[in-house]
């Protein structure tokens, strides 16, 4: 953990003790127990280089960058070197950058603007798996009018193109597609998706929020209009995000207000956010040729898992993935009964999308895979960064045939019983 223990100087330096680990378990306000952190694909530590410059524009400069005075208009230079960080991100123009709050309102905002620029057509196309900030907006949509299609998905989470090709229509709007699963990590076929949308006449949505930062972006020749981004996904803070606009689409902007952001997203700039967001998408950059490192402790993690543990499979194996996910299905244990067991140990992962983990139904990404009852209820995701190190890799793989050995011993399921589940399982579905 940084701990920030001094603010001087007439350009805002900073002292940062860096006294405590980056992934601490706090008890009463004291740092207890060092965690290892797996589950990057819900948040991510904030990166210390990010910290220390956006720390200046909370402390001294603090003017508005609308300002016409000298000292917001050095604000506004800030806000314009960050823009141009994130264009360099997304290998766009600065112009095509909008600056907002979150994933979730760059989504909102995405698709609700596609569907003002063609008011005559109500037709959407979308797949099962995409991410709550989506689906529910549909599913509101649908009530309004709208009729949404949703692609499914094969038993290894791919979307099939010649379904999306059979569903366009000269009333489609819209074609919305996640760049790459957040659950499972498995990459689609999104610039081959936006070509066929173009022959229709419809626009291109992409929740690229998993994406950032892993793989790269290149919007300068891609078919998408429209794509999301969301800093507490790249080690920026969260709370700050940005929307890629194609230039020339016929945007409609959800907020209203003032002239913010060419006119695209109204209200004060989240100043201190945005540079953070401009620096992270600039070590983000920075970072792009070493992901391989994380994918190679992935894929250590895997292998070795697999070799150790009976009775497991990577959900989304064999497929094209995000090189830092992995989504692990053990059979006959449930999926909580592991992340518990693992919090015992200060080890972070998760068993799907953080914004659905209060609810007690199996995710919907592993059920449109249609997974078997047995791995559907044990899966765990485990989704690294470049803070991970061979040692927390190290540490998962020698508890982990613990675990799974002693909550086996505990559970009441075996084979014929997870078979008899599975048919009643499917049957409640049937009727539904």
């Amino acid at each position: 953990m940084t701990r920030i223990i001094a603010l001087t100087g007439k350009t805002g330096s900073i002292a940062i003790q860096k006294d405590f680990p980056p992934c601490s378990l706090i008890i009463r306000g004291l740092a207890m127990q060092t965690c290892i952190y797996l589950d990057n694909n819900a948040t991510t530590q904030v990166d210390p280089q990010v910290v220390e410059a956006m720390l200046p524009y909370l402390t001294q400069y603090y003017g508005n960058p609308s300002s016409m005075h000298r000292f917001g208009g050095q604000v506004g230079k800030a806000v314009k070197t960050a823009r141009a960080q994130v264009a360099a991100l997304f290998n766009s123009e600065e112009s095509e950058v909008v600056f907002n709050s979150c994933g979730t309102e760059g989504n909102n905002t995405a698709i609700r603007a596609a569907l003002a620029a063609q008011p005559d057509r109500k037709h959407i196309i979308t797949t099962q798996v995409e991410h709550p900030a989506v689906l529910n907006v549909y599913k509101q949509l649908e009530k309004q009018g709208y009729t949404v299609t949703y692609l499914s998905v094969s038993r290894k989470g791919q979307v099939d193109m010649m379904e999306l090709e059979a569903s366009m229509t000269g009333n489609t709007a819209l074609v919305s597609m996640m760049y790459a699963n957040n659950e499972t990590g498995v990459i689609f076929p999104v610039e081959q998706a936006g070509a066929i949308a173009k022959e229709y006449g419809a626009t291109m949505h992409v929740d690229a929020v998993q994406v950032a930062g892993k793989i790269p972006l290149n919007m300068q020749d891609s078919t998408i209009d429209l794509l999301t981004i969301s800093g507490h996904k790249l080690h920026a803070p969260k709370g700050i995000g940005a929307l890629y606009i194609r230039k020339g689409f016929r945007f409609r902007p959800f907020l209203l207000g003032g002239h913010q952001e060419r006119g695209r997203r109204a209200g004060t700039e989240n100043v201190p956010g945005l540079i953070a967001l401009g620096k992270a998408a600039e070590l983000a950059l920075e970072h792009l040729p070493n992901v391989k490192q994380e994918k190679k402790l992935r894929d250590r993690l895997e292998k070795t898992l697999l070799k150790t543990i009976p009775e497991i499979e990577v959900n989304g194996g064999g497929t094209e993935r995000l090189p830092n996910t992995t989504n692990i299905g053990f059979k006959y244990i449930e999926g909580e009964a592991i992340l518990l067991s693992l919090d015992q140990y200060g080890i972070c992962a998760s068993s799907g999308s953080a914004c659905t983990s209060g609810s007690l139904e199996p995710s919907h990404v592993l059920r449109a895979m249609g997974l078997p009852y047995t791995i559907l209820h044990g899966s765990i995701r485990f989704s690294l960064s470049r803070f991970n190190t061979d040692a927390d890799v190290d540490r998962v793989l020698e508890l982990m045939p613990q675990i799974v050995d002693r909550l086996r011993a505990l559970s009441p399921f075996n084979s014929d019983q997870a078979e008899w589940l599975q048919g009643r399982e499917e049957a409640v579905a049937t009727s539904k």
